[in-house]
């Protein structure tokens, strides 16, 4: 039972691959047809200028112009006897989408066109492609050039054993599912219309200005940086060049140097940000006019090297200061950013300001980032910090915290402040209140309240007073910080010298 279990596990997985194949099969059938549409419009375009101008110049013009058309119809008949053996894969079923019902069947195209031995669809095919070859070529005259493409269909010349003899087997034999017939069928008839192009370009024009002889698989993605959870996507599809052409390329109007046809930019990181540019592409037609191409906007990010570095047990913001933050995410020119929890975050371009007020000391607040990716918006976090009180400070009179001190000195200051000494922000302190004692030798002491911190009135009038010998203290200091919390000091003791 396990044996059977398996083998039919291994069947599961043989369809599997083989439905991904096909699937690539139909996706280059696709590719080729639109590749021969392509062509096809371009020649009965480049056919019906050409009639409407140079053939009315000249006889000569007038017979370059038939010759071209009987190079159209030759490759049109071949086309369309290929045509006939299409309708016949399809006379096997197509589904509600117009593709084929038995595209992995392994018979059915090998049933139409016969084995190496029988005289079946495939010889015919083979001998109406290399009489159309033959055509096509004879259509040229000697100082025309040849054929840049031949159109034959050749058997091997010395086949390995087992392999097939014939280009019929080679092409259509045993193994070849109908997806692959039908793809191949396609890929003939898109090689007699690029022979078609080829022969008809050299009758009307000598050499093509144009010859799209370098073809190119390219995947582009708008982005190479995918966050988590979003969708990694690229565009696949084939291009084409000319080789040995030097087309006018440009980028935001300064020229760029090319390489086998293609123009090469190198954009510039001098400085940080997100810059744009655009190509545009200028080629000399036949008629002598020059048709430019311009690209799509593209736009490449520069991010100046850097690391972050951070302290998990300090993630802390101050009450009733600002906070300076610098919020940024690789991969993002532009962010947004929110406080949650209470307080407000003002700024912009990566540089922030974070107030919260002295209700939330104790508590935590958090900041959201987020940023916008292919189009949506993406959450990148939003980490939490603990909302601490601002330091108590220290009362001074004179940048003195107590001690001795000079009559003259005390005499000279005019009021009590409060200082925070070795902290990272400039925070301001104002006296609330405070009362002074006054204590001279073999006297009864004197305590005086005063308002604020300057000294005034009574609280003057005593300190003008004081001589040698005399302690004065300062007590029931209260302060009050940014963040509106109220808080005693320490007192201030001097002994007035």
């Amino acid at each position: 039972m396990i044996g059977i279990m398996y083998l039919v596990l291994l069947a599961m997985l043989a369809l599997n691959v083989s439905d991904l194949v096909l699937k690539a099969f139909k996706n280059i059938n696709d590719s080729l047809n639109t590749s021969k549409e392509n062509v096809g419009n371009n020649i009965t375009q480049l056919l019906r200028n050409y009639e409407s101008t140079k053939a009315k110049e000249s006889g000569d013009n007038l017979l370059k112009l038939n010759r071209a058309k009987e190079a159209q119809k030759i490759a049109e008949d071949l086309i369309k006897h290929i045509d006939g053996l299409q309708a016949k894969v399809a006379e096997e079923g197509l589904d509600e989408n117009g593709e084929l019902k038995q595209k992995n069947n392994l018979d059915i195209g090998q049933h139409i066109m016969g084995s190496d031995t029988e005289n079946k669809e495939g010889k015919k095919l083979q001998a109406k492609i290399n009489e159309t070859g033959k055509k096509l070529a004879s259509l040229l005259q000697a100082d025309e050039g040849k054929p840049t493409f031949m159109l034959q269909a050749l058997d091997p010349v010395k086949p390995k054993a087992g392999e097939p003899k014939t280009w019929t087997g080679n092409n259509f034999g045993e193994g070849v599912p109908l997806a692959a017939f039908r793809t191949i069928l396609t890929m003939l008839q898109n090689d007699a219309k690029n022979m078609e192009a080829d022969i008809i370009n050299k009758i009307l024009a000598d050499k093509p200005i144009v010859v799209l002889d370098q073809f190119e698989a390219v995947a582009v993605a708008p982005s190479s940086y995918v966050i988590q959870g979003q969708p990694y996507k690229a565009e696949i599809y084939l291009t084409a060049s000319d080789s040995k052409s030097s087309p006018d390329v440009s980028v935001n109007g300064n020229k760029v140097p090319t390489e086998n046809g293609k123009g090469v930019y190198t954009g510039g990181t001098g400085s940080v940000g997100t810059f744009t540019w655009k190509g545009t592409i200028r080629v000399k037609e036949r008629n002598g006019n020059i048709k430019t191409y311009e690209t799509k906007p593209q736009t490449y990010q520069v991010a100046a090297p850097s690391a972050t570095v951070s302290s998990d047990k300090l993630n802390v913001i101050y009450a009733g200061i600002p906070n300076p933050f610098t919020i940024s995410a690789a991969g993002f020119p532009n962010i947004n950013a929110s406080i949650t929890g209470g307080g407000s975050l003002t700024g912009g371009n990566g540089k922030y300001m974070v107030n919260v007020p002295g209700s939330l000391v104790g508590k935590e607040v958090s900041i959201s980032v987020s940023g916008v990716n292919a189009g949506k918006t993406v959450n990148l976090g939003a980490p939490k910090f603990r909302v601490k009180a601002i330091p108590a400070p220290v009362a001074k009179v004179g940048g003195y915290g107590g001690g001795d001190i000079a009559s003259v000195q005390l005499k000279s200051e005019s009021e009590i402040e409060a200082d925070l000494d070795d902290f990272p922000f400039d925070v301001k302190f104002k006296i609330l209140r405070f009362e002074v004692t006054v204590i001279k030798p073999r006297a009864d002491a004197i305590t005086i309240s005063g308002q604020g911190g300057n000294f005034t009135g009574a609280v003057r009038s005593a300190i003008n007073a004081v001589s040698p010998g005399t302690r004065v203290i300062f007590d029931q200091i209260v302060s009050q910080g940014p963040d509106g919390r109220q808080k005693v000091l320490p007192a201030v003791v001097f002994n007035v010298k």
